[in-house]
């Protein structure tokens, strides 16, 4: 009775203030992609490249090929069940309306866990869930000889250290390049199962009771096809040694060294528009900047000092977004101020 008297005002049911809704911003350009496997997707990338050799007259030449490597990423699967008590739902007035008040919490919390997992999910330590952008890109060592990673070329280092640091991210979306992942033969995205009221409810001492049941579930997993796609600039701190004090890093000049990390960005972002990959089409990318409000807020700070000109407002699919180079700039709540350091 305390749940019904908390939502009903005058015997009607009111409007919930979502105040623990949050802000997902990697789910509105991530493309989705059927996996090729049932559990996980596999996929294949260059490992080297024929250089060809100089000859002279009456010389030979050796022959020669590229190789290549295969990788496996896997897929998650995200549940959980909506239950209400029948005669709870039935007291309230509308059956309907009370039940979608209450699921809407789950649609809202089970999206941002998987924005959450996007960037910090890691299977060494939680092998239920799929991997993240964070556990892959997470050495600045690119000497793979000396136990780095070649992806570590695309970390960069915003000088920061302890464990209140943050990362703001350049990705380029794309079917061949950054892509998101759902199981072979299965839906894409998150789907509800309305139950009804034949699953009965459970109370602490195992007692049943009648309850309707929304069932919800997501299956994915989030593919680093091409690593040269997705750039990190992390080790940015929060405290008074750095943001906040008289020496901050300076965003837009470690943005600006981001944006030269790709194969390619555009005419307008970086001039390099020519590509070693003629089959990557560089107009299906989709390039988006993601960090948190923390960031964002600073790049604010910092462009009305230094009278920015490159970060600016800009139409954007029909919406107008702030753009940094004609890049737009998206605010995640997931991302946290609380990042290790990346060594």
């Amino acid at each position: 009775m305390a749940d019904l008297s908390s939502r009903v005002v005058g015997g009607k049911q009111q409007f919930i203030a979502e105040m623990l809704s949050q802000s997902i911003a990697l789910y509105d350009d991530l493309p989705m992609k059927e996996s090729n496997e049932t559990g996980g997707h596999e996929f294949v990338y260059r490992t080297s490249i024929p250089a060809g050799s100089w000859r002279g007259y009456n010389q030979g030449v050796p022959y020669s090929k590229s190789t290549t490597a295969k990788a496996r990423v896997g897929v998650g699967e995200l549940v959980d069940y909506s239950m209400v008590d029948r005669t709870l739902a039935e007291d309230s007035g509308d059956i309907e309306e009370f039940r979608l008040n209450e699921d809407s919490a789950f649609l809202e919390g089970m999206g941002q866990t998987l924005e959450q997992t996007a960037f910090y999910g890691n299977t060494v330590l939680t092998p239920q869930e799929f991997m993240g952008l964070s556990p892959f890109y997470n050495s600045l060592n690119s000497d793979i000889t000396a136990g780095g990673a070649l992806n570590g070329a695309n970390v960069i280092n915003g000088g920061g250290t302890g464990t209140a640091n943050l990362s703001i991210w350049l990705l380029g979306l794309g079917l061949r390049q950054i892509y998101g992942i759902y199981p072979r033969g299965s839906k894409v995205g998150l789907t509800m199962v309305d139950k009804g009221d034949v699953t009965p409810g459970y109370d602490a001492l195992g007692n049943r009771y009648e309850a309707f049941t929304s069932y919800f579930r997501c299956q994915m997993g989030l593919v680093p096809e091409d690593w040269r796609y997705g750039i990190r600039i992390c080790n940015i701190d929060t405290t008074n040694a750095g943001l906040l004090g008289p020496n901050a890093p300076d965003l837009f000049e470690l943005m600006a060294q981001a944006a030269y990390l790709p194969p390619t960005l555009g005419k307008k972002q970086s001039g390099i528009t020519e590509t070693d990959a003629p089959n990557d089409k560089s107009p299906s990318v989709r390039w988006v900047w993601i960090c948190n409000r923390t960031a964002r807020n600073w790049m604010d700070v910092q462009a009305m000092r230094g009278r920015n000109v490159l970060l600016r407002n800009a139409d954007y699919a029909g919406i107008v977004t702030d753009t940094w180079r004609d890049i737009p700039v998206r605010c995640s709540d997931q991302l946290l101020n609380s990042e290790a350091t990346v060594v």
